[in-house]
């Protein structure tokens, strides 16, 4: 995601405007923004009174509340050994809330617990194999 303009720059480009020497594109090609820039600082300054960007918003509150986490975390306590589908459901017969597996994950991760990759995990592939032509003359 791009960074916001700094609140430095958008005051000089508003001050420019308010010399009101140049036009508004020769402003904005100066200060290499785009026009509707220039356009929508003065906009705001006009109509809202402020020179600043507005704060962040803080982006989607999470559907799972302190409560549900707690049951979640009870839920790995109980049976550590269950997959993410596994906890999906159980938290969705406990507290009602149904998530995407990636919420429980996420939500796991913000907790420090740890799910479960598979249930039936396959021998690990990090040690020496033999290619199938070394097999048969290795175990001759």
């Amino acid at each position: 995601m791009p960074q916001p303009y700094s609140a430095d720059l958008r005051a000089r480009v508003l001050v420019a405007c308010e010399r009101g020497d140049l036009p508004q594109i020769e402003i904005a090609r100066r200060f290499q923004v785009c026009p509707a820039t220039v356009s929508n600082w003065r906009r705001q300054e006009r109509e809202e009174g402020r020179r600043a960007p507005k704060p962040h918003s803080g982006g989607v509150p999470s559907r799972l509340d302190a409560a549900a986490l707690g049951v979640l975390r009870q839920l790995v306590i109980e049976d550590n050994d269950a997959l993410l589908r596994e906890y999906r459901e159980r938290l969705a017969e406990r507290t009602g809330v149904t998530v995407c597996l990636a919420v429980i994950c996420e939500a796991l991760k913000r907790l420090k617990l740890r799910p479960k990759k598979r249930r039936f995990g396959r021998p690990s592939r990090s040690g020496l194999r033999l290619a199938p032509s070394a097999r048969l003359t290795a175990s001759r």
